[in-house]
């Protein structure tokens, strides 16, 4: 194939517009990002596809979809973009970190624990604008979705680099008003008498651990409710709803006003998660990014 041979700046230029119109769905406002008419945005992906030989968007009279060679290309599109911004903004640091940084973390954690700290972070680097993003969907770091992800539990293998933030332990909790009306567990077979709430992630049983001398063993729990992160599970034990086993880093501040009193403490097998900041490493990391890291070790150990 006789691909026409494009400038440096002309294929990166291609590559922003085939980005934006995967980002935005349609040609017109991939246009107005780039001061274009549809038509030369139309023109500039028929291009890439000309020199490529392969569809990439698949064209209606409703919607701009892409390919499977579409999506591979966009992926790709976005991580050498990105390279090539870090690596633009390193050299223009000058020793100071500054730049966007896009920062993915759980809502829970995320709104308790790496929120609180950004103002103080914000008054360290001024010139670093944190763009954070709460959710339990993982973002995608390798496809350019965010630089850094806040990650808990084991981690997939990848080619993205982890740091080790610090960790998080277990604890079951009920609110006193659900306790006195519905009395204490002494042991954890007592947990078969309450509405225990647990979490929705797909297992085999809703099981939780405990520990008598060396043995350790799971025990099935059922109740009314279930839920997809900790903060909300505190909240609905706070409420006297039954009772719950979630990270303390969750129910920190109601345990220690009383809202939240800690239960079968003798038997808590001091199971932890460890928390990760996953990010794409390598000689030409931001300095944006290793700031911001070194500054979450410091704090959330």
């Amino acid at each position: 194939m006789n691909a026409k041979i494009l400038s440096p700046t002309d294929r990166t230029r291609a590559l922003e517009v085939f980005a934006a119109v995967a980002q935005e769905g349609s040609f017109s406002a991939a246009g107005r990002q780039f001061g274009l008419t549809p038509s030369a945005i139309s023109r500039t992906i028929d291009r890439i596809e000309q020199r490529l030989g392969v569809r990439l968007v698949l064209r209606t009279t409703r919607a701009l979809t892409l390919t499977a060679e579409g999506q591979a290309y966009l992926a790709a599109s976005r991580r050498i973009l990105t390279d090539l911004n870090e690596a633009e903004q390193a050299i223009a640091d000058q020793g100071a970190p500054r730049g966007r940084l896009r920062v993915s973390a759980s809502l829970s954690h995320g709104r308790l624990c790496v929120v609180p700290l950004l103002g103080a972070f914000a008054a360290r680097y001024p010139h670093i604008l944190v763009d954070i993003n709460l959710t339990d969907s993982l973002a995608d770091i390798a496809g350019g979705d965010a630089d850094i992800g806040i990650r808990f539990g084991p981690l997939a293998d990848s080619t993205l680099t982890a740091r080790k933030l610090g960790t998080s332990r277990r604890v079951i909790v009920a609110a006193p008003d659900y306790l006195e009306k519905n009395g204490i567990p002494q042991v954890p077979q007592d947990l078969h008498a309450h509405n225990c709430l647990n979490f929705n992630f797909r297992r085999a049983e809703p099981t939780w651990p405990f520990r008598e001398g060396e043995h350790t063993y799971a025990l099935s729990v059922s109740g009314t409710i279930e839920a997809n992160n900790g903060e909300t599970l505190g909240q609905l034990a706070a409420s006297g709803v039954g009772i719950t086993r979630v990270g303390a880093f969750s129910v920190a501040e109601e345990i220690a006003d009383g809202t939240l009193i800690p239960l079968l403490e003798d038997y808590n097998p001091g199971d932890i998660e460890e928390i990760h900041a996953v990010f794409a490493g390598g000689a030409s990391l931001p300095a944006r990014t290793r700031a911001f890291i070194d500054f979450l070790a410091e704090k959330l150990r």
